[in-house]
């Protein structure tokens, strides 16, 4: 079944090169198993991977066992929606990819403040 993004259309893909989401298919898809509801399509800044880093989720240092390259800033990612509201709170939210933006990331903030960080703004 396909899932649809933020504005209510198709869910497009986040990214392919690196792989990302939940599942490992470049969409930001999300099920009951997903608890860390990675639902939100970020674009990477320098900026946020600190944030992360600092708050104890390290996305910049591979880690080949689990197939995950290390991220760097400009790669599209499928965050926790959880980090992505912490990152805004604290001030280093990314610009986030509405298309690619999993609507259920519309439980926990609005499209809104989502739309303040279109990336094609």
């Amino acid at each position: 079944m396909k899932q649809l993004n933020v504005l209510g259309t198709e869910l497009k893909t986040c990214s392919a090169n690196p792989l990302t989401g939940y599942f490992r298919d470049g969409c930001c898809n999300t099920n009951h198993e997903d608890t860390g509801i990675h639902s939100v399509c970020a674009i990477m800044t320098k900026e946020f991977l600190d944030f992360s880093q600092n708050r104890g989720n390290d996305l910049k240092t591979p880690v080949p066992v689990a197939q995950f390259p290390g991220l760097k800033p400009g790669d599209q990612w499928c965050l926790c929606a959880s980090r992505w509201i912490e990152a805004y709170k604290a001030g280093h939210a990314p610009k986030v990819v509405l298309e690619s933006t999993n609507e259920e990331t519309l439980v926990m903030v609005s499209l809104d403040v989502l739309q303040q960080f279109d990336s094609k703004n």
